[in-house]
């Protein structure tokens, strides 16, 4: 076995049926979708066809739907967004302590435009207390943002109830769901969301393609300026290649088989709590985590260095944003791991293709690697 993929929450290979529906774009779809003409009204087709597709999967009206170049853009559009069309001055946002720096990152340059922020806290498990959000709200709070998974440990977050708080209050939810799509249920009408992010290249198309869903009655201002593309809600010329992959990914998300993934998922788990014992550590919520995620640590070690010895295993020790860093991981900080555990986490993310004999070889080789260490 030369190589192994189990990064999956990084990014998801291209599915072949996908590919082969943008190649027939290319051909046939070549037109500006703003062009009258047949050229640009063939291309336009496509969009709209795409839009029905990704709506259906999010169980959403096509119109509240806006094609956007990734999970990054779709949450900076949502959080400025609601900022900036706050009628409360000055806005008041709540998030998670442990949100994709796509989110961490953007509340704090809001912050510094003078948004004022609540980040709550997670307990050990990566998990977040609806009453906490509660506590945490204002007179004066826009918006309240709080992943549906998290990328590196797993952890499900009890958005509906969450959700449900921040309407009693009159306050706009988001959730970055860029993790959870393809994987768990993500039904906005049942989570009761008000935006809701979604990445293509987790869940089987190309990298560089999102969406996010904006729910009817719901204003935000703008993230990108320019014409009235997407509805005058994000301006640019359509990536119409990209917009069709992502439909035909939509469309196709019911072909994973999330148990039988996360049977194979508690079987690397059971592998290595045979091998090692005690001297490695599951991070994350036990149950209510993605069933494709195993994010483990291995007690007095570097999950960097551990990694760099097995070249053929594509994993990571983290969030794939953010790595190469022997810090410890924040996500992990916040949930109170201490060093001697957290510096040798690694994240195993496993996908459609993934298979018992790919785990047998991984357990094998964390067996030769991690002794090597220990010597």
């Amino acid at each position: 076995m030369d190589r192994v993929y189990l990064d999956y929450n990084a990014t998801t290979p291209l599915d072949p049926e996908v590919a082969l529906t943008t190649r027939a774009v290319m051909d046939e779809s070549y037109g500006n979708p703003s062009s009258l003409h047949w050229a640009g009204q063939r291309a336009r087709t496509a969009i709209e066809r795409a839009r029905r597709q990704v709506a259906t999967f999010l169980g959403c009206e096509p119109a509240e739907v806006v094609f956007t170049s990734g999970g990054t853009e779709s949450n900076n559009a949502a959080l400025t967004g609601a900022y900036f069309a706050s009628r409360q001055q000055p806005p008041h946002l709540i998030v998670s302590s442990i949100e994709h720096p796509s989110v961490a990152k953007t509340v704090d340059f809001l912050e510094r435009l003078g948004a004022q922020v609540s980040r709550v806290a997670v307990d050990r498990f990566g998990e977040v207390d609806p009453n906490e959000v509660r506590r945490a709200i204002r007179p004066n709070t826009a918006l309240v943002s709080v992943m549906h998974a998290n990328n590196e440990v797993g952890t499900i977050q009890p958005i509906a109830e969450i959700a449900a708080i921040a309407r009693e209050h009159g306050v706009m939810m988001h959730s970055d769901a860029a993790q959870s799509i393809g994987k768990i249920p993500a039904n906005v009408r049942a989570l009761g969301v008000d935006l809701l992010t979604v990445a293509g290249h987790k869940m089987y198309a190309p990298q560089g393609i999102g969406a996010l869903f904006i729910r009817n009655g719901v204003s935000i201002e703008p993230f990108m300026h320019g014409a009235a593309h997407e509805g005058g809600r994000r301006a640019g010329t359509e990536n119409v290649l990209e917009i069709v992959a992502l439909g035909a990914a939509s469309e196709l998300a019911g072909r994973t088989n999330a148990d039988e993934i996360r049977q194979l998922r508690d079987h690397f788990w059971r592998r290595l709590q045979e091998r090692f014992g005690d001297a490695v550590v599951l991070n994350g919520h036990p149950e209510r985590r993605l069933p494709n995620t195993l994010n483990v640590s291995f007690r007095d070690q570097l999950g960097q260095e551990i990694l760099s010895r097995m070249p053929e295993v594509a994993a990571s020790t983290g969030s794939a944003c953010h790595e190469g860093s022997y810090k410890l991981s924040p996500v992990l900080k916040v949930m109170s791991v201490s060093e001697s555990v957290g510096l040798g986490a690694i994240r195993f993310s496993l996908g459609r293709n993934s298979t018992r004999e790919e785990i047998e070889f991984v357990v094998d080789r964390l067996c030769r690697v991690v002794a090597h260490d220990r010597s």
